[in-house]
């Protein structure tokens, strides 16, 4: 399988019959930073200006992926335990008749026990906040779920993610209640999120040895730029990631972050003390940055659509960014990104730009 300048195009999902448009909005936000009107001006943009630009190669009609998680967003409102996301896409759904024209993809796992002493002046402590996540043992799971299809209104969901990686509870235990899901009907199919390339051998194996369906999908954080060498972080797709990714290919990688923060449109971001920059900074993301600005440059797109528009060229792997934009603006800036079309030489320009 080739990379090429073919215009963005339908995904398909790992090896099975769904296929879904090339970029997937993220809900994090809406609800709690997106004001309700402003998440369903997305929401309506996307399912009705942006899916039906895509196709099957039949020549069927798709759905646009949107992503959620029943976790969102407990640290915009401090005392909350999360679920203002689902709730919201809820109501959307209830009221727009969109469901036929989205895959749904929503997340347990990564909720708080609590979030007593989370917040220090408002401000999270994320660093206590990862101690206290409930976990994906069987029965937490099966209440995560129950509770998320609640708020969404539903009565099953095409896509559940493990959204933490739980290494206390033994995998065979979240893959039987995976499996169960799935064989009842209350989730389509499932994934996993924020994990080691290492432990998705070992969710492989087990299903094999069970007979359990696999999962469809691997949500990490990944974009043009490549992590700093010395950065240890169990979020960001790394090599050993992609070349899983590209041995396997049942395993749709699905990109959290793809612009970081919009880092390549607005230069102001690449201070290496911006959160987002600080993970990426170096001379190979110094160089990798300046093929981003002279691709833009060359084809009037923004930095923003250009690393969108190399990451839907991509095919091994395949990659699905997510656009998680906070306002309407945000979100028509990357959305756009599927009319910009790199030619080969632009595409070799971004693929071997480094230092």
């Amino acid at each position: 399988m080739t990379d090429g300048p073919a215009p963005a195009a339908a995904r398909r999902i790992g090896l099975t019959d769904t296929y879904v448009a090339p970029l997937a909005v993220g809900a994090m936000l809406m609800g709690t930073r997106t004001p309700e009107p402003e998440a369903r001006r997305i929401l309506d943009h996307y399912v009705t200006e942006v899916v039906p630009r895509f196709a099957a190669p039949h020549g069927a009609a798709v759905p646009g992926m949107i992503d959620t998680a029943d976790c969102y967003c407990w640290w915009e409102d401090p005392g909350s335990l999360g679920g203002h996301s689902e709730a919201l896409l809820g109501r959307w759904l209830q009221v727009s008749g969109a469901r036929a024209n989205v895959l749904l993809a929503t997340k347990g796992s990564g909720m708080l026990g609590s979030v007593d002493d989370v917040f220090d002046d408002g401000v999270a402590n994320w660093d206590l906040a990862r101690k206290l996540y409930v976990g994906a043992a069987a029965d937490t799971l099966r209440l995560a779920l129950a509770a998320s299809l609640d708020r969404l209104g539903l009565d099953s969901v095409d896509l559940y993610y493990v959204h933490v990686d739980d290494r206390s509870t033994p995998l065979e235990e979240t893959l039987g209640f995976l499996a169960s899901a799935v064989d009842a009907g209350l989730i389509g199919a499932y994934g996993w999120s924020n994990a080691a390339s290492w432990r998705l051998a070992q969710i492989r194996a087990i299903c094999e040895t069970h007979g359990w369906p696999q999962p469809v999908a691997f949500q990490q954080q990944h974009s043009y730029l490549r992590p700093r060498a010395d950065l240890h972080h169990p979020g960001i797709v790394t090599t050993e990631h992609l070349d899983y990714l590209r041995t396997y290919a049942d395993l749709q990688l699905v990109a959290y972050s793809p612009v970081l923060k919009g880092l390549y449109s607005d230069k102001a971001r690449r201070d290496r003390r911006f959160w987002a920059m600080h993970q990426y900074a170096g001379a190979d993301s110094d160089a990798r940055l300046k093929a981003v600005d002279d691709v833009a440059a060359q084809t009037g797109a923004t930095g923003n659509q250009v690393v969108l528009a190399w990451m839907m060229s991509r095919r091994w792997p395949s990659m699905i960014p997510i656009i998680g934009a906070r306002t309407f603006d945000q979100y028509l800036e990357c959305v756009e990104a599927v009319d910009v079309e790199l030619d080969l030489e632009q595409l070799d320009v971004l693929q071997n730009a480094g230092a």
